[in-house]
């Protein structure tokens, strides 16, 4: 949503193309657009709140929901980042996509999930493309 040209727009482009799977439940798409409508995040993307509901409902179209049958809790200091973790976990994730890698710790490697940059994660796509 902030850098149309870098890393995470990449892998949204690779996730509309069909070549990664987004997962996220409906906790965590609250949670998301939440995030997105601070005002820090619609100034530094230049969006209006009516272009930031279009990109929230293209980002919700394109992700795999994922049904919460288990609670991890508590993993993590955070409740959003637990609701990322719980998605992760449920969904069978590879990999949690964030730069808030600091706050998941080693919680998600219980569960066989690397956490990654956007950048980091886009380069190891490209890699196993190939």
């Amino acid at each position: 949503m902030r850098s149309p040209s870098g890393a995470s727009a990449a892998l949204l482009l690779e996730a509309l193309n069909g070549h990664i799977v987004l997962l996220a439940n409906v906790a965590l798409m609250i949670e998301y657009e939440a995030s997105c409508s601070r005002e820090e995040h619609l100034s530094a993307a230049g969006l209006s709140k009516v272009q930031l509901g279009v990109f929230i409902d293209a980002v919700a179209a394109l992700v795999t929901p994922v049904e919460t049958h288990f609670l991890w809790r508590p993993q993590l200091r955070d409740p959003g980042d637990e609701m990322v973790l719980e998605a992760a976990v449920n969904g069978g994730a590879q990999a949690i996509v964030t730069f808030n890698q600091r706050d998941f710790g080693v919680a998600p490697k219980r569960f066989g999930i690397d956490v990654m940059l956007p950048r980091d994660a886009l380069q190891k796509y490209r890699r196993t493309k190939g």
